[in-house]
């Protein structure tokens, strides 16, 4: 059972990082920096992989560092939606 949540934890890291490279990739495509709505998705998923291992390790700094991060992310989807919305 803990190789399964090894494995959790380091899923929700490379997904975590994989982030980067898709946010990179944009850029370039575009020429200017850019964040795509996939990295927000990206980092939503990560940062819930994250917490679930934080949980099962029952460590409080790396679940609240998770939990502050998924917020951010949310609110980042929010506003794309809402803006979206209103055009």
């Amino acid at each position: 059972m803990n190789q399964v949540w090894l494995g959790i934890g380091f899923a929700g890291q490379l997904v975590f990082a994989a982030r980067f490279l898709v946010q990179w990739i944009a850029s370039e495509r575009r020429g200017e920096s850019i964040i795509p709505i996939a990295f927000w998705y990206i980092s939503l998923t990560g940062t819930a992989l994250l917490f679930a291992y934080a949980t099962y390790r029952r460590d409080p700094v790396f679940m609240l560092g998770q939990s502050f991060g998924a917020v951010v992310y949310v609110r980042n989807l929010m506003l794309i939606y809402r803006k979206r919305a209103s055009t």
